[in-house]
This record gives structure tokens, sequence and C-alpha cells, in this order.
């Protein structure tokens, strides 16, 4: 099979336009005879005629006007093409692929993509929800170029950036004893039921409440990794359970929230990335962080 060259492409455009070979080489700076002999080769190439030489006015056959479609296509593509390389070079165009944890999307998540589509329209954003341990996995293996995830991680591996940070709520089934207004003390959760989160794949939160919880007997159940189920549970009175503030936004039937007095500890959030990543396009990103509006 022949390769068409944008020669003979722009050549065919020129004179479908003019609707004469004359003029259509005027418009090119060249002779008739090469150009006609371009026209012939590109038939032969594509094995279809695409003008109709029997009258005066040189015309498009059927194929030739859905040719002129593609033709033109090619053409701008080829034209915008040196830009968008230079946009991509510049982290102005590409994609950008985010992995993030199902709690930082109550509060951070979308706050970040509107900032990111404001400012750099051009950058396509891919999500991937997942734990942080199996982001930091994704990171490495080259899957993923930006992980919102909570530590620890290795930080002569990654570079990072403190991205939220917020408090602890007490999540309490709404007919419970506890179920009140107002902060609460940690003590008075001694002799409860609480639910856990997975030391494994929910280690952030399993060793921050774990530490915090530490001086309170309580019996522990149910080892989970998402702060919904967790929340879905505690409205079916399962037991009590310590989730991050902004899950609040959830409104889950059957749930009260209450604060936690004298609790200093914080729940944070990073954005993780590979320090030798050369996709020019996570850069821009990374730098949007710095101008992200605050939180309502």
């Amino acid at each position: 099979m022949s390769i068409l060259s944008l020669e003979q492409v722009r050549g065919f455009v020129t004179v479908a336009e003019e609707g004469n070979f004359r003029r259509a080489a005027e418009r090119l700076r060249m002779t008739q005879p090469p150009l006609s002999r371009q026209i012939q080769k590109l038939e032969r190439d594509i094995g279809v005629e695409l003008f109709d030489r029997t009258q005066r006015q040189v015309q498009l056959t059927p194929a030739g006007e859905v040719f002129l479609t593609e033709a033109r296509r090619l053409l701008a593509l080829a034209s915008a093409a040196p830009g968008t390389a230079r946009l991509v070079a510049a982290g102005g165009a590409g994609t950008v692929r985010i992995g993030f944890t199902a709690a930082s999307g109550f509060g951070f998540l979308g706050r970040f993509l509107n900032h990111i589509e404001a400012g750099l329209d051009r950058v396509e954003v891919v999500l991937r929800e997942m734990v942080s341990s199996d982001q930091f996995e994704n990171l490495r293996g080259g899957s993923l170029d930006l992980a919102l995830a909570r530590p620890p991680f290795d930080r002569t591996e990654f570079d990072s950036r403190l991205v939220h940070s917020e408090g602890l709520m007490l999540a309490v089934p709404e007919q419970h004893k506890l179920a009140a207004d107002g902060p609460i003390a940690i003590e008075e959760l001694g002799g409860e039921t609480l639910l856990v989160y997975a030391p494994g794949p929910a280690r952030y939160f399993a060793d921050l409440v774990s530490g915090i919880l530490a001086a309170v007997p309580y019996t522990a159940t149910h080892e989970l990794t998402q702060v919904h189920t967790m929340l879905a549970l505690v409205a079916a009175g399962r037991g009590l359970a310590l989730v991050p503030e902004t899950s609040t936004h959830l409104h889950p039937d059957g749930v009260r929230f209450r604060p936690l007095d004298g609790v200093e500890e914080s729940v944070v959030l990073h954005a993780v990335w590979r320090r030798d990543c050369a996709n020019p396009a996570l850069h821009r990103v990374i730098e949007l962080l710095d101008s992200l509006p605050p939180a309502h």
C-alpha cells in the first residue's frame, strides 16, 4: 500500500477548492503538469477517481467528496501537530493519572479537579480509586502519576505535599445513648463496641485511631477499609466509629456525628509523586496545588 504524502493531499484539496487545475497550480506556486501528475498518482494510490474531468469545470466525484472531508482533517492535524507537541512538552496538554482514597473524595478531590480543569483545560485527568498502599505500588509501577494518599510513604523515593488536614468525628447510631449534641470525651467510649480499620490496607487510619483510643477499654469489631462502609454499619447499629470530619457530607440516615473533645490529632492527605516522574503535565498540576482555593 502506498503512503500518501501531505503534498499530494494539499494538492488535491487546492484543486477541489479552485475547481480548476491551472488556478490551483498558481495558488500552489507550481506549474500545471506536475500538479496533474500528482493528482493522477494520488488516484492510482487510493484506487478511485476523485475528479470528474469530462466537463469544462473540474468537479469532485462522490468518492472525491468523501475524501475531501478526510483530507482537510488530515491537513488540519498536520498543521496543529507541532503546536500540540510543544504544548505537551510544556505540560499544557497531556494526561495525568490520579489515584485517590474514597475518603479524599468527600472534601478535596472535587475541588482539586475543578481547579485543574480551570487552569489546564487541555490536560486529561484519569481517576483510579484505591487505598493508599495500592497507590504507592502503582506509582512505582508507572501506572499512576499522582497519588492522593495517606502516610506513611518512602520520602526518599517520593516527593509530596500536604494538601488537606481535618479532624476526626465520632459516628454514632442515632438511637445510641451517646447520640447527643456537642463534643464527647474519648474516655466516654470505654466499654463501647467500635468499628475499626484494617491494619493492612487502612494502616494510616488503624494506627491513628488505635493511638487515640490507647487508654480506652473498648471492644473492636469488623476491620474495614472504606469510610462509607463503616458509616453503613454504624447506621445498622453494629458499633461506633471514628471517621474524618468530611465524611459528614454524606449525611447518612441513622447516624449522628459528635466532635471529639481534647483530641489534637488530625487526618492528613498528601499529594504524592515519584521524584523521577518525567510527565510535564504532572508538574503543571503540582504547581496548581499552590493556588488551590480553600474549602468553603
